[in-house]
């Protein structure tokens, strides 16, 4: 398996020295670190994520995930998570691939699918996010779609088939269980996944819970359940973190920090701030004036 972590590398390398959210291949992000980082907070969209060498760190709600070479992560739902790099250097570096999930040409596969043989219902609330090991066959598939980078003139005729490929090596490895929950329409986790929905575009409103267990078709006790389990943090813990992010992007654009609290829901400038500096390690003030030193920093380089 060492031989195709290599030569995955290798082919990545060839085309970043950096990190490639986007390329010729649909859905495909590439990346490269050669020293750690520090912690970034972000939303991550539903993807899975190959690391090749190195290593990252990644807090989810309360929990803590750290996963290295052949080893793959998955988020099936829009997750809040604070991440870095913990394991890079010049002549060893970190070297990442992300696949975005498409969820429409997942749950089409599985209608395809016979059921797993061994597929049981989990026998309680599931979470959307894990770590497993890659097997050799997924690596493979994998590599067979980064292969497309190197011949672009392809990509129209055979992504589609790669990525159906490699879909289909996820479904039969250690993230299949989580992954069918997933393209499920059915599933607990895409009840929660119509709350999560509900809850990005109206975090600056009031949240009631019972709303939210409405929209998911469940009980508010259940509903609790299933959300923690899903995502690691409470329903207000989820929006909190949506308003910060959202603040902070404001906060870049030279609006001053009570402004951009009540721009995203907060009725208490002083409560702000201190939510503010819990998650981002600085006051807003404070964490704007960097923020755009930085921006500078990175248009005149």
């Amino acid at each position: 398996m060492q031989d195709v972590l290599d030569r995955m590398c290798r082919r990545i390398a060839r085309h970043t020295d950096g990190m490639r959210l986007e390329t010729p291949v649909p859905h495909v992000a590439i990346g490269v670190a050669h020293q750690n980082s520090a912690p970034v907070t972000t939303l991550y969209e539903p993807m899975v994520c190959a690391v090749l060498q190195g290593s990252k760190q990644v807090l989810i709600g309360d929990r803590m995930l750290r996963y290295g070479a052949g080893t793959c992560f998955i988020a099936s739902l829009e997750l809040p998570a604070t991440g870095c790099v913990i394991e890079a250097a010049r002549d060893a570096p970190y070297v990442v691939t992300a696949l975005a999930l498409d969820r429409d040409l997942l749950t089409s596969l599985l209608e395809e699918m016979p059921p797993a043989p061994s597929a049981a219902p989990p026998a309680g609330p599931a979470s959307s996010f894990g770590v497993t090991p890659a097997t050799a066959e997924l690596l493979e598939a994998w590599d067979h779609l980064l292969a497309l980078l190197d011949t672009p003139a392809d990509i129209p005729f055979l992504a589609p088939s790669r990525e159906r490929e490699l879909l289909y090596r996820l479904l039969q490895g250690g993230h299949g269980p989580l992954l069918r929950q997933a393209g499920r329409a059915d599933s607990r986790l895409s009840q929660v996944r119509r709350a999560i929905g509900w809850i990005r575009r109206n975090f600056d409103q009031t949240l009631r819970t019972e709303t939210l267990a409405e929209i998911a078709g469940m009980s508010v006790p259940s509903f609790h359940r299933h959300f923690k389990a899903a995502t690691a943090m409470s329903p207000l813990q989820y929006q909190k973190t949506l308003r910060l992010q959202a603040a902070r992007r404001l906060l870049t654009t030279h609006t001053d920090a009570a402004r951009a609290a009540y721009a995203v829901g907060y009725e208490s400038a002083s409560q702000f701030s201190r939510e503010y500096a819990r998650l981002f390690g600085t006051p807003p003030a404070r964490d704007a004036e960097r923020l755009r030193r930085a921006a500078q920093l990175g248009e005149a380089l």
